[in-house]
């Protein structure tokens, strides 16, 4: 649930008044400060986006929709990203930065399960079921939008990808010289087909560990 917030004290300023050097006491007014951004109000717009994003999807969004469900006025937003694309931009972005975390299990299959895990967990989610296709849909009208996605959904899962295939490497599970780029398809394709291109139920159970195990044989093949 967000926390509402009010936009009145969304900026601080404050200047402390010297005394003078004659020790009279002067009043003086306080000059006024740079705007202070609260992160509480900032973390309360970016919820709110992404829960608008999911409920009307990106064409509909609103900086309008985005204040009324933060709770805020429409300057906090502004103050931050001047449109509705840049504040997507800058969230999508922030994912891949975010990352995933790496795993380190001690073996190919361990990694591959827990990699799935993970993943499998955030691409369940209603928010995220939502907000992927329809990025996915803008992206092929805005080079922005495309370029941003192509940084969330590629290079974060990239970055931890090459991790798992170079710790399989180092222990003998995969030859040296794999085709890192074939290697990163086969480990990541599956999950992202089921979950954006079908967008099918919860995955069954023991899929995830049947995945990992055939995923495995498929990189030691390589």
């Amino acid at each position: 649930m967000l926390v509402r917030m009010t936009t009145n004290a969304d900026t601080a300023a404050s200047a402390a008044t010297p005394a003078p050097a004659d020790g009279k006491a002067r009043r003086r007014r306080a000059p006024a400060g740079a705007a202070v951004l609260r992160e509480d109000v900032t973390e309360a717009i970016r919820a709110a986006v992404f829960e608008e994003l999911a409920s009307v999807g990106y064409a509909r969004m609103s900086i309008e929709g985005i204040a009324r469900r933060a709770g805020v006025g429409k300057t906090a937003v502004y103050r931050r990203w001047r449109s509705k694309l840049h504040l997507v931009l800058d969230l999508v972005s922030a994912i891949a930065v975010q990352g995933l975390p790496a795993p380190d299990t001690g073996s190919l299959e361990g990694d591959l399960r827990l990699l799935y895990e993970v993943t499998s967990r955030a691409l369940r989610h209603p928010v995220a079921g939502q907000i992927i296709p329809d990025l996915q849909a803008e992206a092929a009208r805005n080079p922005e939008i495309a370029d941003a996605m192509q940084a969330a959904l590629r290079e974060g899962q990239q970055s931890v990808s090459s991790g798992i295939v170079a710790s399989a490497v180092a222990r003998g599970e995969i030859r040296e010289g794999v085709d890192v780029e074939l290697a990163l398809d086969l480990m990541s394709g599956p999950l992202y087909w089921r979950a954006v291109v079908v967008r099918g139920p919860k995955v069954p159970k023991g899929y995830l560990a049947s995945l990992a195990r055939a995923t495995a044989a498929a990189l030691k093949a390589l």
